[in-house]
């Protein structure tokens, strides 16, 4: 496995449509893709399931995959290639470095599918829907801009309605079991390789769309105390 992870890590340094940590690049990503579409982002896109299928949903949208795993990234810009969808790209970084790579108003839309839920309140810092995380992505997404979130976690599902509600952010959609469903829209019927796992075991799938107000203002303490309570402290 650690040669077949090397193997690839090796690989995706060749691959165009991969960019490890690159230097200059806010403002440019209608220079990379050769054209003036709308730009997408996946973070925490593991394998990339997400950021291929809405390109092929949307071959007028530039969509971009964003992990620290150059492993998982592998798969996803494997596929891309064979694929020819030369809408995807794939961005190596942290997700906390993400206004590195992006100038303001550059994003029109952000996908968070499946990430880490960090269940221990200690780091609650580290969810990708935390209002730190949050102040980030407002720095690089256009005004009035959706957020997606797709997880598997009930209490990430609960904490983002929580900082949804306490930091006055838009609600646009609020599914509690993606599946119950009449229909499934074809954007939320995209599976990835954690979804089928199900680690958290809940049998259901929850998604929440929204967006962030012009300026984020909340009680980052009464996040906080609130968190505790839960916890027990």
């Amino acid at each position: 496995m650690a040669q077949k992870k090397l193997k690839r890590f090796g690989e995706i340094k060749t691959f165009s449509n991969v960019l490890e940590y690159p230097e200059n690049m806010k403002g440019k990503w209608k220079d990379f893709f050769n054209n003036k579409n709308e730009l997408v982002l996946e973070l925490a896109c593991g394998k990339g399931e997400y950021t291929t299928g809405l390109a092929q949903l949307y071959p007028q949208k530039n969509f971009i995959g964003v992990d620290i795993k150059g492993n998982r990234l592998w798969v996803g810009a494997k596929f891309a290639q064979k694929n020819q969808l030369k809408n995807v790209a794939f961005l190596r970084t942290q997700i906390d470095k993400i206004t590195n790579y992006f100038s303001q108003d550059e994003v029109e839309e952000i996908w968070i599918t499946f990430p880490d839920p960090q269940l221990r309140i200690s780091k609650a810092k580290k969810r990708l829907t935390h209002p730190k995380f949050l102040r980030f992505y407002q720095q690089i997404l256009k005004p009035g801009a959706k957020i997606h979130l797709k997880t598997d976690s009930p209490d990430l599902y609960q904490f983002t309605k929580l900082v949804i509600k306490l930091y006055n952010l838009q609600l646009i959609a609020d599914i509690s079991d993606v599946y119950e469903m009449e229909s499934v829209t074809e954007e939320l019927a995209i599976k990835t390789h954690y979804e089928k796992l199900d680690i958290a075991k809940s049998n259901c799938i929850f998604y929440l769309c929204f967006s962030l107000p012009e300026n984020l203002s909340g009680n980052d303490d009464e996040l906080k105390s609130i968190l505790k309570e839960e916890n027990g402290e």
